[in-house]
């Protein structure tokens, strides 16, 4: 059966019926389309892909050409969810100018809106890029490219002040023109607390049960990454394991003469065969 379009109507009805959102990272066409058929709602296209993807040890040196490149790939493979792209460390930070510019770029690249990092400080950046008319989901609690000054990756909003400024970044964001905001690694409570207060919805990873929807990364999900599995994490499928047992029966066939075998070879019909007997000859 086919679905419309996710548009951003449909993101913000679903906070006002109850409805829970759910987004996945997607880096490439093939999960795209697995999303897809999955229907789930939103696909993001993560800078988490420098770490996942490209071994990189944080989010931060992913590029504008990487966001773009792999932005297209999964618009190929998307037809119906709704594309977030990520905007890359230094690609909003330096003026609200270059903001709008490299936020345009993620659109005509495919995506149908982009995130950004950053709550009070950033929210004239927001209202800006979306005065220009691009779609934004903000970004606040646990902001991995900021990894550095927040001393690793670590739940945040665990005492009061930061609890409050949280809240504050969350509120700004909303009134920024934000028609989303992903929370990541804050207590439940807080997460509730703020899927409360807002009227956008509130996407969680690591924030609790209780907002409007929930993210995770591809990788993490299906247990492809073994680097660290956070806390928030649920490995919905073990793959990595079943992955390497097929690469090492691929490894055993070959070496045993066992792959190819005869269904998976091509073969001369018996007139060009004899026609090249002289050849098979020497």
């Amino acid at each position: 059966m086919s679905r419309n379009p996710i548009t951003i109507k449909d993101i913000r009805s679903a906070k006002e019926t109850g409805r829970k959102l759910v987004m996945l990272t997607a880096y490439d066409y093939h999960t795209a389309q697995i999303g897809d058929a999955a229907e789930l709602d939103m696909l993001l296209v993560g800078d988490s892909l420098g770490m996942v993807v490209y071994g990189l040890e944080s989010t931060v040196g992913v590029t504008m050409d990487d966001m773009i490149r792999h932005t297209q790939a999964v618009r190929r493979g998307c037809k119906t969810a709704h594309v977030v792209a990520d905007m890359p460390f230094l690609t909003y930070n330096t003026s609200i100018r270059e903001a709008i510019y490299n936020a345009g770029l993620l659109l005509k690249a495919g995506g149908d809106s982009v995130k950004l990092e950053g709550g009070v400080d950033f929210a004239p950046t927001i209202e800006a890029i979306v005065k220009a008319g691009i779609p934004v989901v903000g970004h606040i609690g646990l902001t991995p490219q900021t990894i550095s000054a927040l001393g690793g990756f670590k739940a945040q909003g665990r005492d009061e002040a930061s609890a409050r400024a949280i809240l504050a970044d969350a509120l700004a964001v909303e009134q920024a023109g934000a028609y989303s905001v992903v929370l990541e690694a804050v207590p439940s409570e807080l997460g509730q607390l703020i899927s409360r207060r807002l009227t956008i919805p509130v996407i969680g990873i690591g924030a609790g049960p209780h907002t409007d929807g929930q993210v995770l990364v591809y990788h993490d999900l299906i247990g492809l990454y073994d680097r660290f599995v956070p806390k928030f994490v649920k490995q919905f499928a073990q793959l990595r394991p079943q992955i390497l047992q097929a690469m090492q029966d691929y490894r055993d066939a070959v070496r045993q003469s066992s792959f190819p075998a005869p269904e998976h070879c091509f073969r001369l019909n018996e007139t060009v065969k004899a026609a090249l007997a002289d050849l098979f000859e020497q």
